[in-house]
């Protein structure tokens, strides 16, 4: 497996038949996307063109990205815009609510752009919407895949204040590789902030890792043990795709036998949950975290 992630140094790799996908149908989808449309909401499934969104919206969970659509950070894998960000709409978390009541979601996860040009980071306008979405739709659960804040340990504070009923924050891939993936991130930092969250008393907390840009197995299972050594719960594992050809190159399309390895490894450490295959996401089968 190759240790780099340069793209002149990569050639183009069909995707396999594994990762093919059925186009999203049904009623549910069709009246969520005229929702999303008809409100301009800004969902990581659009965004972030996730492969698992008709599945997950017609079981009625979605993913909403509140602090605008622009993140002032360059991670080389994600699909999300980078800029200089617009300012916060301070009536963003009602309409997030508002638009979960609208589209009968029974569990909402909420994730963000990092927003490192103000100084609470966003933080508040996060802990804002918890309560606005518990106050108005007092049924939904909620996951909350929230940024690093540079560490910043009030601003953490401030989402466990609101206490969602799960926490998450992605490593998104492995130690060696993270400075070149996550630019502005820190493998230490990552972790850190999770097990934060599990000292200040969250119930669940939760991570995710891609696959497929260039990490050796033995650096998959050492995340593995760094993620249950800050008492990880739920653990997402899946196979990154190239979002353009601006962004880092596929280095291997991961099989379904070795996700199904290290699904088993993870299980095998105590994780509460492992969801690892192919198309997995962060926020696949979410409302099944809960369980």
């Amino acid at each position: 497996m190759s240790s780099t992630v340069n793209p002149t140094k990569t050639k183009f790799q069909p995707k396999p038949k594994w990762l093919r996908v059925k186009l999203p149908v049904g009623k549910k989808y069709t009246e969520l996307r005229g929702l999303v449309d008809k409100y301009d909401l800004h969902t990581i499934c659009t965004s972030g063109s996730c492969p698992n969104m008709g599945e997950c919206w017609t079981e009625g969970t979605a993913t909403f990205m509140i602090l605008g659509n622009i993140c002032t950070r360059s991670c080389g894998f994600c699909g999300v815009r980078t800029g200089r960000p617009n300012t916060l709409d301070w009536a963003e978390p009602e309409k997030v609510a508002q638009s979960i009541k609208r589209m009968g979601i029974k569990h909402a996860v909420i994730t963000s752009v990092d927003r490192d040009d103000i100084q609470d980071m966003g933080s508040i306008l996060w802990a804002e919407t918890v309560q606005a979405i518990r106050r108005i739709n007092p049924n939904t659960t909620l996951e909350t895949l929230i940024p690093d804040f540079q560490g910043v340990e009030r601003n953490i504070d401030r989402i466990v204040a609101v206490n969602p009923e799960i926490v998450s924050h992605n490593m998104e891939t492995v130690k060696r590789l993270t400075r070149e993936v996550r630019i502005q991130a820190k493998y230490e930092r990552s972790l850190g902030v999770l097990a934060y969250l599990k000292k200040q008393g969250i119930r669940r907390t939760k991570s995710g890792i891609m696959l497929g840009l260039g990490e050796k197995e033995h650096e998959v299972i050492e995340t593995l043990h760094d993620l249950r050594e800050a008492n990880v719960d739920v653990v997402t594992i899946g196979q990154y795709l190239q979002p353009s050809k601006r962004h880092l190159p596929v280095q291997e399309f991961i099989t379904p036998e070795q996700f199904k390895v290290y699904e088993e490894v993870g299980l095998e450490l105590g994780f509460r949950h492992v969801e690892s295959g192919p198309l997995v996401r962060s926020s696949y089968r979410a409302h099944k975290h809960l369980e």
